[in-house]
């Protein structure tokens, strides 16, 4: 163990060159899959100002974007991602309220735009024509669904919906109270061969009800996440890597700055140039545009913002061999959320790593 110690100190104080860390053969194999996938650039569209069911903490109830006037025009919607692919934009993630209510407008999204996701509570089926990921989301058992989310039989009826669905994947989001739920949750879904991979709840601004995380839960959370990874391989989408940049006692913002325009005045270049969130209106508006808006910023764990603030961050995570590995963890776990057809690989690294620059916890 000491010297397995040593060698660890000794690899984290030599200067990588990236020709290194790319030599393993595994490792390169796993650089050359996911950076065929650089070429994705994002945006996120609030479908409908509607939702079928009401839920405590929902980020889309919070702030202006709720009042935005429903532009119901197919015509108008299909302009709209003919645009936005003239300037760029090759992904699409239609969220807010509920894009189900509005299967139309999905479509001509799709028809137009052919990669994105689906945010959605998994309550109506979405056509299969429209073949975009779906993420379904899951806050706990029935009991807590039916407390927070006012909604009976969700799970029952989320998988009536969706399984043996290629498109979907179950994103089971840790609130402060649901932590021990996700086993019997997991096993359920496991059991009907559901992709599932893992969230954690993030503050609406304001918000400081029950749902909101502690330290404490946080790191429950983070070795309830660990275990499953080794409970439950063929079915969870997901890494030690991403169990420490969630759970972290400080959010994604002050591990790795948050690279959306509200958090990031910069146009340059990246995110900060291409990224809008258009409300269900068609407009947008940059002081407010991130991937989950009205999120309190400080307290951001969010899966979708990960999924491009921490891969944006290839070069702080080129520093050593396990740093690396971990870092091609959460980018293949994140295409294999996002795109259909990509499939996740086996773990490169099976322990923990810190943040650059941080520690696993920080004070």
């Amino acid at each position: 163990m000491k010297a397995k110690a040593h060698h660890l100190k000794d690899a984290q104080k030599k200067t990588w060159r990236f020709s290194d860390l790319i030599g393993d053969p595994a490792v390169g194999a796993r650089w050359e899959k996911v950076r065929r996938y650089f070429f994705l650039r994002e945006s996120t569209y609030d479908m409908t100002n509607r939702c079928n069911i009401r839920c405590d903490g929902c980020y889309y109830f919070e702030g202006s974007k709720q009042f935005a006037h429903e532009n119901k025009a197919p015509e108008d919607w299909r302009d709209l991602m003919k645009g936005e692919k003239a300037r760029g934009i090759t992904y699409v993630v239609l969220a807010g309220a509920e894009p189900s209510l509005v299967p139309d407008l999905c479509q001509v999204c799709f028809e137009e735009m052919p990669l994105g996701a689906i945010a959605s509570n998994g309550l109506r089926p979405i056509p299969r024509s429209i073949d975009y990921k779906i993420h379904i989301s899951v806050w706990g058992d029935d009991e807590t669904s039916l407390s927070i989310r006012k909604a009976k039989d969700m799970l029952v009826r989320q998988i009536d919906n969706y399984q043996d669905d290629p498109r979907a994947v179950f994103v089971y989001t840790f609130t402060r109270e649901n932590i021990d739920q996700i086993h019997g949750v997991m096993e359920v879904l496991a059991r009907h061969g559901c992709k599932v991979t893992l969230n954690m709840f993030s503050s609406p601004v304001g918000y400081t009800g029950p749902l909101r995380h502690t330290p404490q839960s946080l790191a429950h959370a983070r070795q309830t996440m660990l275990a499953l990874i080794s409970e439950y391989p063929e079915n969870l989408l997901f890494s030690p890597y991403s169990a420490v940049a969630h759970t972290h006692i400080r959010g994604l913002h002050d591990l790795y700055s948050c690279s959306y325009p509200r958090m990031n005045s910069s146009t340059a270049i990246g995110l900060g140039r291409s990224f809008r969130q258009y409300r269900a209106d068609l407009t947008w508006d940059r002081t407010a545009a991130c991937c989950v808006p009205d999120t309190d910023c400080t307290d951001c764990r969010h899966y979708a913002a990960g999924s491009a603030v921490v891969t944006a961050r290839l070069f702080r995570h080129a520093s050593d061999p396990d740093t690396f590995r971990s870092w091609l963890d959460y980018v293949d776990t994140y295409l294999a959320v996002w795109v259909m057809g990509y499939e996740k690989g086996e773990n490169l690294c099976d322990h923990m790593v810190a943040p650059p620059g941080h520690g696993l916890v920080d004070d």
